[in-house]
């Protein structure tokens, strides 16, 4: 092969290993931003609006990370500890890039959640945590978190899953024998939850492939 191809495909590689290198440092960067607080997330405050993340030249903010960190941790009952603050800040700007390319596709398909189909999921949604509606709504109250980002949360996820269906339910299918497996292991199950439970893990992986098709079309600058 030519010296000079050899020597331009060496650079090549070497400017995009710089570039995920940068890529990786800036996402590091977003830790920072969070890394002092006390140990339990009650005590946890931070005001610091600096522009995090740009994605498709949508605005995430320090700020906004904090109080995804926070309504997650309060949710998932753990606290926010410099030993998991890392982890629960990267999952927090992850989970909020994935909504901002959510949102733009539920645009695209004029996907929208009426207040009956909200209240159904959210009502589904208490009945499956030691917690009543009124208590969350204290502790978020307690904590500086409008109950509003919460039915924004659960509202993205409901249309998300609204959208996946739409476009993929028709393309799903659960055989006997994938039935019949699944009673197997769950002699409790009925076969039509047995059924639901193949299909939505089909729509789980086209909701998967789906998302991660957004993120290599998107621009997503660490600040």
């Amino acid at each position: 092969m030519d010296l000079q191809i050899i020597m331009e495909k060496i650079e090549f590689l070497d400017h995009k290993f710089k570039v995920a290198m940068n890529k990786i440092l800036k996402i590091f960067s977003l830790v920072f931003v969070v890394i002092l607080m006390s140990l339990n997330v009650k005590a946890f405050t931070v005001n610091d609006h600096k522009i995090a993340v740009l994605v498709n030249d949508k605005l995430i903010t320090s700020y906004d990370i904090v109080k995804r960190m926070k309504m997650r941790a309060l949710l998932s009952g753990i606290d926010i500890t410099p030993e998991n603050n890392n982890q629960l800040a990267n999952v927090a700007a992850d989970e909020l890039i994935k909504e901002i390319l959510k949102n733009e596709k539920l645009q695209e398909y004029s996907i929208s959640i009426d207040e009956n189909e909200y209240l159904q999921h959210e009502k589904t949604f208490y009945n499956n945590i030691s917690m009543s509606k009124d208590s969350l709504q204290e502790l978020f109250k307690t904590n500086n978190i409008k109950y509003s980002e919460f039915k924004d949360y659960l509202t993205y996820e409901m249309s998300w899953q609204k959208l996946v269906s739409g476009i993929y339910y028709r393309l799903t299918s659960a055989s006997e024998i994938e039935i019949e497996e699944i009673m197997l292991k769950n002699p409790e199950l009925s076969v039509d939850l047995a059924k639901n439970i193949i299909i939505q893990k089909q729509l789980d992986l086209k909701s998967s492939k789906m998302i991660r098709d957004l993120f290599n079309e998107a621009t997503i600058e660490y600040k």
